[in-house]
């Protein structure tokens, strides 16, 4: 049964600033079809198939009760936006009837010392492309930063890392830009990658690409994202201080209230992945136990609402 999940969500920067917080709509329809676009990052130079993150993001998807109709990479070792731009030009994409487009495209421009100006008329040019290909609607569309390769043995070598953090700082503060001017979701990773001297196994063996497990934590934080907003759920308000255990849980899970707020009457909402309420209950008190032995092992998410406040918190049964 196809259904269809509207994802408010909110995509971080690497600084905390009104200019690197911002919210973008992704819609995702079941089944997908996924058409992933870019370089290396995308087809995984270096990790076997399994570890490229858009399989790692279906494998995920599918987890969630996602069918994956599709997936199709385009993207090649060493590819700038000019190599991508001509192998896109050369396929029918617009009838191929994709419902997720992903792009992540520029290190090598950067790396193979490209005008800038090149980029920016050229990465406009392929967002539009993959909006096409997404039947023309941005919410079907995301960008990914580009990693920093400084952050590598192979950076860190090559005598001028500050110079390529800063160089890759102005293309992602450009194709930001451009994703927000055309209303397409926005990931930023490239916090992920400059964690790549701090944790080793971040890196591949070829001293240059990420790993599978970088690629892993990328996966996180876009699920993290996806998991949060699903259900249509926000949390913001944190007046309320939760503890939701055990989780994972398996037959019963408990809400506890901590702080002034304990003795105020209190509603607890569990709802599906896919944001149907399957339990309700209002309550005052500490502690209250929820059972879950009639629901399947997934993914849950319980709202609390106090007056005004609320927090939701995700649980995982099995």
């Amino acid at each position: 049964m196809a259904y269809r999940l509207l994802l408010v969500l909110w995509v971080f920067g690497s600084i905390l600033s009104p200019t690197a917080l911002k919210s973008q709509e992704l819609q995702i329809d079941n089944p997908i079809r996924f058409l992933a676009l870019g370089d290396s990052y995308t087809i995984g130079q270096s990790v076997p198939v399994a570890q490229r993150w858009p399989e790692q993001l279906m494998d995920s998807l599918e987890n969630r009760g996602f069918d994956i109709d599709t997936l199709r990479i385009i993207a090649t070792t060493g590819w700038r936006t000019d190599n991508l731009l001509n192998a896109i030009r050369s396929q029918d994409l617009q009838n191929e009837n994709y419902n997720l487009v992903s792009l992540l495209i520029g290190v090598n421009n950067q790396f193979q010392s490209r005008p800038f100006s090149q980029y920016m008329q050229e990465f406009p040019i392929l967002l539009d492309s993959a909006i096409s290909y997404a039947g023309g609607d941005p919410s079907h569309v995301f960008v990914v930063s580009i990693p920093d390769y400084a952050y590598t043995p192979f950076g860190q070598q090559s005598g001028n890392a500050s110079e390529i953090s800063e160089k890759l700082d102005e293309y992602n503060e450009y194709n930001r830009q451009i994703a927000g001017e055309r209303g397409v979701t926005y990931f930023d990773i490239t916090p992920i990658s400059r964690l790549g001297i701090q944790h080793p196994e971040y890196v591949a063996g070829d001293g240059l690409h990420p790993s599978g497990n970088q690629y892993t934590e990328w996966v996180k934080l876009m699920l993290e994202l996806i998991d949060q907003q699903s259900t249509g759920l926000t949390g913001e308000n944190r007046k309320l201080e939760i503890s939701v255990f055990p989780n994972p849980a398996l037959n019963e899970v408990l809400v506890e209230m901590h702080g002034e707020e304990t003795d105020e009457a209190y509603t607890i909402q569990l709802y599906t992945i896919t944001g149907s309420l399957i339990h309700e209950n209002q309550t005052l008190g500490k502690l209250q136990s929820i059972s879950l032995k009639n629901y399947p092992d997934g993914v849950y998410f319980i709202k609390i609402t106090s007056g005004s406040a609320q927090v939701v918190k995700k649980l995982i049964k099995g």
